[in-house]
């Protein structure tokens, strides 16, 4: 077989991001030394599967930045007339990023190879324009059009997390119809977490699956950090070594969340220990911010949930799947079967004899951004056995929903927040859909003259025993927790000047937070006015 000339190998590498960097492309690495830039298995796992929409969450260092800075390069020369930018969140970050930018340019073998790489046309603080017509941009956040009339191949949004809330939606929306009409052009969203926000909503969202963006997590025991933390690794060896009389970390010495990481997750002696170094030099809440081990723990480090966040977390790695709709089809109400997995997830089936208690909370069901209407039910050990929830039922559908799950689950006892539209919700299960075993309050008139209404009504003094009894049955375990959403909306219910509620924003919501604390003061009443019903008749 005859050899490859020079020229041929030249061509495969030009066809080959992966080749182009490593044969190329330098980078100075941790020790200070200009080594070439060869992929770790997570900028490989980006580099093979990416789509046209990406989001990354990761913890800091993981090269990101350094694999967008390379890919952009790669592009501009081998695609002429094309535009590139990559956008930071603050000045500073945009210098040194331009500035690594160029120091990556400029060590392409130019001299070994002189007509092989475009020339350097223009070379400001703001742009690097090639001689094939190709521009590299960097920018920094801080308005919406800064892209506008300008169609760009590559669009990279760095550490988008920390530009300010009001222009991460903005630019996001300006960024899309920006990007060029071809098979090739996309966007990479990349950022640590960085609280609650549009970034947040995003990744959460694409990470679910079945959305258009890709997400990508890359957490604290990613296969990157091996070679580019040995140093680090080394020196918390030492300092844990100096600290136990000269013993390094054993199984036997770990904590209860190091043996879930040792265990679970497969982080080494050696992570863990640097792990514990660096908790040591700040927090354990920053470490879980800048190195989490999931998306949860990542979002959750710089909030101030009413709710133990650790415990969320940990309920999340322990939460079983909803049951598939083949499981459940043949006894399941016809007016319930479209909702399955879409609306209407179910953990367990009733059981004959068994009592259950329901929490609703219902909204206008306009759709778009609005509330959602919620249903929420426990049997009476407080295991969690369906959620309900969605934006687009108008309240005389709701009320048949309703009714027909309380049915279903042996005529559950059912407590409806009375507020707003509540109380058109509980006429119309009480009178139309004949439903009984709903929770009375009692009240006083003027005349001091005792008397009961149906539903819960929410106000100042009594939601914070509401949330207060739901925190307390959580944290204590009596209660059990089964729905995804329901978590994640713990996660970001709030305290604030003595107000509760969600953190705001587009897509935040609380209603299941509701819904589940309704359905605690169910339990809590422990009343049934009708009998038990042990299957539902279809």
């Amino acid at each position: 077989m005859s050899r490859l000339t020079t020229q041929e190998k030249l061509q495969i590498i030009l066809n080959d991001f992966k080749l182009f960097a490593k044969n190329f492309i330098r980078i100075i690495d941790n020790d200070g030394n200009s080594v070439p830039f060869i992929l770790n298995p997570e900028q490989e796992e980006i580099i093979d599967t990416m789509q046209k929409y990406n989001v990354i969450l990761k913890g800091r260092q993981i090269g990101g930045t350094s694999l967008s800075l390379a890919y952009m390069i790669y592009s501009a020369c081998t695609k002429p007339d094309t535009n590139y930018v990559i956008i930071s969140h603050h000045d500073k970050v945009s210098k040194k990023l331009f500035v690594k930018l160029k120091k990556m340019y400029k060590s392409l073998p130019h001299a070994k190879f002189p007509n092989l790489f475009p020339k350097e046309q223009l070379n400001n603080r703001d742009e690097l324009y090639l001689s094939n017509g190709s521009r590299i941009e960097i920018a920094t956040a801080k308005g919406d059009d800064m892209l506008r009339g300008g169609t760009y191949e590559f669009i990279h949004l760095s550490e988008m997390a920390f530009y300010p809330d009001d222009m991460q939606k903005e630019i996001l929306t300006s960024a899309i119809p920006s990007l060029a009409k071809n098979e090739t052009s996309m966007i990479w969203i990349e950022s640590t977490a960085n609280g609650v926000n549009t970034f947040c909503d995003l990744f959460k969202k694409s990470y679910k699956g079945g959305e258009v963006w890709k997400a990508y997590f890359f957490n604290w025991l990613a296969k990157g950090y091996e070679k580019q933390f040995k140093k680090a690794y080394d020196e918390a060896e030492a300092w844990y070594k100096s600290q136990n009389k000269g013993v390094r970390l054993s199984p036997k010495d770990l904590e209860h969340d190091e043996k879930i990481l040792y265990e679970k997750y497969g982080a080494s002696l050696r992570q863990l220990m640097w792990r514990r170094y660096q908790i040591s030099l700040d927090s354990l809440e920053k470490f879980k911010q800048e190195y989490p081990t999931t998306p949860e723990e990542a979002f959750q480090g710089t909030q101030k949930s009413v709710f133990n966040l650790q415990m969320i977390q940990e309920r999340i790695h322990n939460l079983i799947n909803p049951i598939p709709y083949s499981e459940c089809e043949s006894d399941l109400p016809e007016v319930l079967k479209k909702y399955v997995n879409k609306s209407l997830f179910l953990f367990h089936l009733p059981k004959s004899k068994q009592r259950y208690w329901g929490g609703v909370d219902v909204a206008s069901g306009g759709g778009g951004d609005t509330d959602n209407s919620t249903i929420t039910i426990i049997d009476s050990d407080g295991e969690q056995v369906a959620s309900f929830y969605a934006n687009d039922i108008p309240v005389y559908k709701f009320a048949e929903i309703c009714a027909t799950l309380g049915r279903y689950y042996n005529n559950a006892f059912l407590a409806i927040e009375r507020n707003s539209y509540g109380l058109p919700l509980i006429e119309r299960v009480y009178n139309d859909h004949n439903y009984y075993n709903l929770m009375k309050q009692k009240t006083f008139d003027q005349k001091g003259r005792k008397k009961f209404q149906r539903g819960w009504n929410t106000n100042a003094t009594n939601k914070s025993i509401l949330i207060s009894d739901f925190k307390e049955a959580f944290e204590t375990g009596q209660i059990l927790i089964h729905c995804r959403e329901t978590l994640d909306q713990m996660a970001i219910y709030e305290e604030k000047e003595g107000k509760m509620g969600n953190k705001r924003g587009k897509g935040k919501h609380d209603d299941l937070v509701m819904s589940f604390a309704l359905a605690v003061q169910a339990r809590k009443v422990n009343k049934y006015y009708v009998d038990v019903v042990s299957k539902y008749v279809n």
